[in-house]
């Protein structure tokens, strides 16, 4: 790095820190603080149960739970691909989440949201390997939401985690 480089660094570095900025995975910063403190609902089916896993991984298992994160999922599954002779070729899958974090000790929601993506998969294959990529698309589609979920709460944490 050129000394031009370094300097210009760190003035944005300094501007930063001036402004009252905190990198979100730094020490003290928002993503510390929400590892082992929330509980999430128990999952009651497949997708529920790829949701809890990926946020655990995410924010930690709850260690001494301030708040609950509940949950619901809705999915659709959409043909985009079909062939002229009416075969489908490819399939979206569209998943949402509305979720609610509440404090344990007041029972006030503190943050709410909803999130939503899509994934895809190819069933051009046998049968056994279009089931198989349906089931890594909702795999998929619920770590990439549980990430969507878990960003909106650092981003908001300033405001209900102190």
């Amino acid at each position: 790095m050129s000394s031009s480089d370094r300097r210009s660094f760190l003035l944005a570095a300094l501007a930063l820190a001036g402004c009252g900025f905190r990198p979100a995975y730094g020490p003290g910063g928002p993503a510390e603080k929400l590892q082992g403190s929330i509980r999430v609902e128990d999952p009651t089916d497949k997708n529920g149960f790829d949701l809890v896993e990926r946020l655990e991984e995410r924010i930690g298992r709850p260690e001494a739970p301030r708040f609950d994160l509940r949950y619901r999922i809705s999915t659709s599954i959409d043909s985009v691909g079909i062939t002229p002779s009416d075969s489908i070729t490819r399939y979206n899958l569209t998943g949402r989440i509305e979720f609610t974090l509440v404090e344990r000790a007041s029972g006030e929601v503190v943050q709410s949201g909803t999130v939503s993506n899509f994934t895809s998969w190819s069933a051009t294959g046998s049968t056994v390997a279009a089931l198989v990529a349906e089931e890594d698309a909702k795999y998929r589609l619920m770590r990439i939401l549980a990430d969507q979920i878990v960003t909106q709460l650092i981003a908001t944490s300033w405001r209900w985690l102190a």
